[in-house]
């Protein structure tokens, strides 16, 4: 690409680090920053400021949260007895659009992958042990992704909590194997949630 400006340039560069943004879109993403007026783009700067200054996990679940809580976690109307278990903030806005279930979650930020360097040590599950182990909680349902990695986190997280007086389910098999919870329709996590089965 020859370099039309160098702020241009950088802007393309930028976008183009994005996940799933290549070349071509990054420059389209550049072009139509251009195309808006100065007011629009700087409120397009101050929301990614924002997200940066104010955004957090929350301390119990570590969603995300703006407060030291999340919404979700400060929800008087919610099931506190159990807890929804996914890989990312995404998977959890996914099953919530789904409109059926009415617990509480717990986000791993991530899951165990050790040809990426990913083990439990880097996981949230040692929180999740002592909400656990904090008496309140009868059933954790494992929603990780049906992939290899999201079932061996799974196992892995059902093995810790052999020895606590909680049920483990997880979700029922409506969802295929290899596909991302943040991609799957609400219909298909309705029947994934409802239909959900001993681990």
């Amino acid at each position: 690409m020859s370099e039309v400006t160098r702020s241009v340039t950088e802007l393309i560069n930028e976008f183009a680090k994005m996940p799933g943004v290549g070349k071509k879109s990054a420059e389209r993403l550049a072009y139509y920053v251009l195309r808006l007026n100065r007011t629009e783009a700087l409120v397009l700067a101050d929301a990614i400021r924002n997200v940066k200054e104010n955004v957090r996990y929350c301390r119990n679940c570590y969603n995300l949260a703006e407060q030291e809580e999340c919404e979700i976690c400060r929800d008087p109307n919610r099931n506190r007895e159990v807890i929804c278990v996914v890989e990312q903030p995404r998977d959890l806005m996914a099953l919530e659009q789904a409109g059926t279930y009415h617990g509480l979650y717990h986000v791993l930020l991530g899951r165990i992958a050790p040809l990426e360097g990913m083990g439990p040590e880097q996981l949230t599950i040692d929180t999740l042990v002592n909400r656990v182990r904090s008496g309140t909680v009868r059933e954790i349902v494992m929603a990780t992704n049906p992939t290899v990695e999201g079932d061996g986190t799974s196992l892995y997280i059902s093995n810790v909590l052999s020895d606590c007086a909680v049920r483990v389910t997880r979700l029922a098999r409506g969802i295929t194997t290899g596909s991302m919870l943040e991609f799957a329709n609400k219909e298909v996590l309705a029947d994934a949630l409802s239909g959900r089965q001993a681990f």
